[in-house]
């Protein structure tokens, strides 16, 4: 009898190398696909924030000018509902607590003057009553006694910027930090806001205010189409390993 002996390797029950990794690349392009998706999602969702964040600061910059916010509403001031909307306030400004903070401006490089006012219900609101060069020797208060201010409300820069941390110890102050300033100048309890005065209080020789800048960086449809962009490549990798033979 003759015995046929079969030296062929069996495959049964066993992937070969090339299809392990076929279905290795198909699976990581099909995590790719959905990762990028979801990030493409993301975007379109951050887009449509953006969209109704940037209507309703503009609906806000056209209002009328409404009271600065009292004592009582401190606690539930919030950058969404509140940051640049129009407000006005009375009171009596204090110089001799006055601060400059960095800035960086259309009108150059130098200083925000900073000064608490003391309104008529006896709160203490700091404003910055506009930009200053490096130079400028005049007056931090404007010598009229009580003042009505009106401007943008702005929320506090806390810590710095300019890459540099504000140094209340030697009154160098990189950003609007009200909670620094306030302690630093034994202010007691502040709005947790200040207050951009608009242009309408300008004169010869004193800080110029309306200066603030109100724009908002909004690439998000560039970046979702990116992401689904890639997301489509992913998908298609996926495919075409997929029919590989």
């Amino acid at each position: 009898m003759t015995t046929i002996h079969d030296d062929l390797p069996s495959s049964a029950g066993a992937a070969s190398p090339r299809s392990t990794k076929r279905l290795a690349l198909v699976a990581l392009s099909l995590l790719a696909t959905a990762l990028f998706l979801a990030l493409g999602i993301w975007q379109v969702e951050r887009r449509a924030w953006k969209l109704d964040l940037i209507a309703r600061v503009e609906a806000r910059l056209d209002a009328a000018p409404a009271p600065a916010p009292g004592r009582a509403a401190w606690p539930g001031i919030s950058r969404n509902a509140d940051e640049y909307r129009r407000v006005t306030a009375s009171g009596r400004f204090r110089p001799d607590r006055a601060v400059r903070t960095m800035a960086v401006t259309e009108k150059g490089a130098g200083s925000w003057l900073l000064v608490p006012l003391v309104t008529e219900s006896g709160d203490t609101i700091l404003v910055n009553r506009g930009f200053v060069p490096s130079d400028w020797q005049g007056p931090a208060g404007n010598g009229e006694g009580t003042v009505t201010v009106t401007g943008l409300l702005r929320l506090a820069e806390p810590g710095g910027g300019f890459l540099r941390s504000n140094d209340p110890a030697h009154d160098r102050w990189y950003s609007r930090d009200v909670a620094g300033i306030a302690a630093a100048k034994g202010l007691g309890p502040v709005a947790p806001y200040f207050i951009d005065a608009d242009a309408s209080g300008n004169r010869p020789g004193e800080p110029v205010g309306g200066l603030t800048v109100v724009a908002f960086r909004n690439h998000h449809l560039i970046y979702a189409l990116t992401w689904f962009g890639l997301a489509a490549m992913a998908g298609y990798a996926a495919y075409r390993a997929s029919r590989e033979r």
